[in-house]
């Protein structure tokens, strides 16, 4: 495994202070609308209604068939979306913000090999604001040099953001791996280890059965909430981990979600 790169520089403070507020935030690879999309909708549409996260970034959104806007019909909350596509216009990342929050124009960035970045910048009702960005890493197991340089690229470009960051995603690397460490020696934090101690062992594969289920690699944790600057953890949980009550082989999706309460501001 390569050492982490010379241009990220050492850790240091981020972000001005900002008045504090409370946020569950969260993200989860939708599988876009293969294994049993069908059936899958109505665990995600109940898991959703029943979350109803502040913020949340989608992995795999098909937007063709309206994915992010679906779920974000379900439940109470009001939510507006932004995309940035990945590979193909109708196909990507999309970070879902529910009201009173205010979603700004996203910015997205190419990282390679069909994948990219969506940094928005999220208005707090109390004053304040943060920056929420969604990413989805390369997926070929051996490839661990390609999630580094993806890593390494991510990082540069938020570098000079100043805002307190949440940074959401499959990085499809565990946390051995070097993509891991290229966003610790960044200054991000992992939300669930800070939580309790220790990475989720699995965050895929979730479980579910189906013709197409991709096969490569071993189970483990590939997701992760990243926070940077003025923001406290307080619980971080699995999401969407739930099968059908009649059907242990049905799930979400074929990854785990992530929901995190965190404190802005703190």
């Amino acid at each position: 495994m390569r050492s982490a790169d010379p241009r990220i520089a050492p850790r240091r403070q981020y972000g001005s202070p900002v008045p504090e507020t409370d946020l569950l935030v969260a993200t989860l690879n939708l599988r876009n609308i293969a294994d049993r999309w069908p059936e899958r909708i109505a665990l995600l549409l109940a898991d959703m209604a029943a979350l109803q996260p502040d913020v949340i970034g989608l992995q795999e959104c098909v937007f063709a068939v309206q994915q992010d806007r679906v779920l974000g019909a379900a439940g109470e909350g009001r939510y507006e979306t932004r995309r940035g596509w990945a590979g193909r216009p109708e196909y990507g990342n999309a970070v879902l913000g529910k009201a009173p929050l205010t979603l700004g124009e996203g910015a997205r960035v190419d990282l390679g090999r069909n994948r990219s970045a969506l940094r928005v910048p999220v208005a707090l009702p109390g004053g304040g604001s943060l920056h929420f960005v969604v990413t989805h890493l390369h997926h070929l197991p051996p490839d661990e040099a390609v999630r580094e340089e993806q890593a390494i690229q991510l990082v540069e470009w938020l570098r000079p953001d100043a805002q307190p960051l949440v940074v959401v995603g499959d990085f499809n690397a565990e946390p051995v791996e070097a993509a891991y460490r290229v966003m610790q020696e960044a200054g991000f934090r992992s939300a669930y280890a800070e939580a309790n101690g220790t990475e989720p062992e699995v965050t895929w594969p979730s479980g579910i059965q189906a013709p197409g289920i991709d096969t490569d690699g071993e189970p483990g944790c590939l997701d992760y909430i990243w926070v940077r600057g003025a923001i406290k953890v307080a619980t971080a949980t699995l999401a969407f981990d739930r099968p059908a009550p009649e059907d242990p082989t049905l799930y979400p999706s074929d990854h785990f979600g992530l929901a995190a309460r965190i404190r802005v501001g703190a």
